[in-house]
């Protein structure tokens, strides 16, 4: 069974006509029921990480003023979020999401959050709508607590992966790959053990081709026994802030090609949703569940 992690909170109210949409993490588990891709009994609520768990990433300084509602306004304004507890709150509860699922697919081979991949978060810092590094912080939990030996992360969001780059630049049990728009957000990139930038416009054929050569090589050199999938749909050339150039069926072909060598070698795999900022909510939330629909296909 795929299981799922997802919390109302997930759905955080934000100011009328800010550019993030909250509402695909409440219409993405309500499509997925109603089409039957998945069962009520696949959700679960996740618990928030305890504080411990977030300092063995994350810079007490940091947390504290977080926590406490402390920060400066310069660094609410690089969130991108207007700061409250609720929002904090949320922050907690995903990362506790993508921890939980990285229990469930050392147990079943996959599982998925409705939310995370907040890949700008650094150790002392939050960016770009990113406040707590979840797939560093589970990553973290993973190696720790020895329930693993190597991570690979591989972060297919347009925008690279900065703070999780940064968070693991010196260590030799995880690899990052971030495979991103060179031209977009972040403007400072840092350095990922394998970064490819993309020009804008990039399509399906392009895509894909490079992805297909690349990701193998890098799990057979690598032999990850976890891996982490930042599934960003804003690579789709309908995202406002993708500029890329991927259709529909190519965002749902690399999830595919991602996941096929996953199970293909029996890597437990948890994917979280990443970005995503097409005008019309609806293709946002069909490209999500094409990721989800993929993993309980090849997961059946």
């Amino acid at each position: 069974m795929v299981f799922i992690a997802w919390a109302p909170e997930y759905q955080h109210p934000l100011p009328e006509g800010h550019r993030f949409p909250m509402e695909k993490y409440a219409l993405l588990p309500e499509q997925l029921m109603f089409e039957g891709s998945i069962a009520p009994e696949q959700l679960f609520r996740p618990e928030p990480l305890q504080e411990a768990e977030i300092l063995q990433v994350h810079d007490s300084t940091y947390w504290h003023s977080l926590r406490n509602l402390t920060i400066t306004e310069r660094e609410m304004r690089k969130t991108g979020f207007p700061l409250s507890q609720a929002l904090v709150n949320r922050e907690i509860l995903i990362a506790g999401g993508t921890w939980q699922a990285a229990k469930y697919a050392l147990e079943f081979g996959v599982a998925l959050n409705v939310a995370g991949g907040t890949h700008h978060a650094f150790r002392d810092r939050g960016e770009g709508f990113c406040l707590l590094n979840d797939i560093a912080l589970a990553t973290e939990l993973l190696l720790s607590n020895k329930l693993v030996k190597k991570v690979l992360v591989v972060d297919l969001d347009v925008h690279q992966g900065n703070g999780t780059a940064a968070l693991f630049t010196a260590r030799s049990d995880v690899f990052t790959f971030s495979m991103h728009g060179k031209k977009n957000y972040p403007h400072h990139k840092e350095k990922s053990h394998l970064d490819i930038e993309l020009d804008d416009g990039t399509g399906d054929n392009a895509y894909l081709g490079i992805l297909g050569e690349v990701l193998p090589q890098l799990i057979e050199t690598e032999r990850p026994d976890f891996l982490f999938f930042q599934s960003g749909v804003d690579v789709l050339a309908s995202d406002k802030l993708g500029r890329l150039g991927l259709s529909m069926q190519g965002c749902k072909e690399r999830d595919q090609l991602v996941m096929e060598l996953a199970a293909k070698h029996q890597i437990p795999l948890v994917a979280v949703m990443g970005g995503g900022y097409s005008p019309r909510v609806a293709d946002v939330v069909e490209a999500h569940a094409n990721t989800f629909r993929t993993a309980c296909h090849i997961w059946s």
